[in-house]
């Protein structure tokens, strides 16, 4: 059973909700932008925002845009792709890097990609092949770092380090997350759990295994015992509110993104259930690229394939409605053409706010 955040909206519309195309209207926003991602923007107290979901069905338009549209109205936005496959220098058509960079045509709004795979030199402490001061040798470090670096989720461990350092030093206002597909980001949202736990366990150890403990840290690069203390001392508090504040509904939420089709439903399901075992806040979902063909005279589909794909689409956005009634649903419409750009980004955003009833 899906624990679902409570809503006051209205019913949602059926298929085909459309997007105003003018920016003027941004002023309406009570009545005319439902159902949207309005409820996001308006809620002031979020701090950190994460967009999801199957792959190929659009999150990073979505955070992209979400981004955009958030730095309208917060005073610094970061937006953060811990996608290893990053997406967000091609929407933009600019390079971004692994430090925040200014996205142009905007004064507030930065991004960056974080890719854990590949670490600069400078960012892990390198003796050499000579002797260190615990006695252990070049070989030995690179074997006891090549292990660390096999252990499970060591990846995602840091990217979550390194976004959390950042975020510490740099204090954005909000963060916008273009996550990985869904299992990658379930272990990256666990990471503050998983850090708590795991600071606590290196305590233990190194009550019980002292100097064989200490003979370890500088073979992995951590340092010594009072530099290993002063961090856990540093780091153990700012995990702990960030386990906090994932958790906090008033901080944090998640976004999913999904199209009208068998797996991307199963998947959005398997996700909003494993963000509620993480009691993590969901209640937006957008369905993206819903198809609206072009009807005759008579009001028939002129396209007999885009007819079978709109009755698909309507059997799947119809379940997703019945399934998520207390959601915020969003629907998007399949676009002619890429989303790519400063003038298209915007143009995408105004659909995840502005919505009207499909013609007929």
């Amino acid at each position: 059973t899906i624990i679902m955040a409570a809503s006051d909206e209205e019913p949602r519309s059926k298929l085909g909700a459309q997007a105003a195309a003018s920016s003027d209207d941004f002023a309406d926003e009570e009545l005319e932008l439902e159902p949207s991602l309005d409820n996001v923007l308006q809620q002031d107290s979020l701090k950190w925002i994460f967009v999801g979901g199957k792959g190929g069905v659009g999150k990073t338009t979505c955070s992209c845009s979400l981004a955009v549209l958030l730095s309208k109205i917060r005073e610094s936005v970061l937006l953060i792709s811990t996608d290893p496959a990053h997406n967000i220098s091609d929407t933009f058509d600019q390079k971004f890097t692994k430090y925040p960079t200014k996205v142009r045509g905007y004064h507030n709004l930065y991004a960056m990609e974080i890719d854990p795979a590949v670490m600069d030199a400078d960012e892990i402490p390198n003796e050499e092949l000579g002797q260190n001061p615990s006695g252990l040798t070049g070989l030995a470090r690179e074997l006891m770092t090549e292990f660390a670096d096999s252990l499970p989720g060591i990846d995602e461990a840091k990217s979550f380090m390194q976004v959390m350092s950042l975020v510490k030093e740099l204090h954005f206002t909000v963060v916008v997350f273009d996550t990985a597909p869904t299992g990658h980001t379930l272990r990256f949202l666990s990471m503050p759990s998983l850090f708590e736990k795991g600071l606590g366990k290196m305590s233990q150890l190194k009550s019980q295994f002292g100097s064989i403990f200490d003979q370890l840290l500088p073979a992995i690069g951590v340092g010594e015992e009072a530099s290993l203390k002063s961090r856990m001392t540093e780091t153990l508090p700012v995990i702990k509110q960030i386990n906090e504040e994932f958790r906090d509904p008033d901080k944090s939420t998640f976004v999913c993104v999904c199209i009208a089709e068998f797996l991307s439903l199963y998947e959005t399901e398997r996700l909003v259930q494993e963000l509620t075992k993480l009691n993590i806040d969901v209640h937006n979902i957008v369905v993206n690229q819903l198809l609206q063909p072009e009807r005759d005279s008579n009001g028939e589909v002129m396209c007999k394939m885009c007819a079978a794909r709109h009755r698909i689409q309507s059997k799947y956005l119809e379940q997703i409605h019945d399934l998520y009634e207390d959601f915020n649903i969003t629907e998007c419409p399949l676009l002619a053409e890429e989303v790519r750009g400063h003038d298209k980004v915007e143009a995408f955003a105004r659909l995840l706010v502005q919505q009207t009833d499909k013609q007929q």
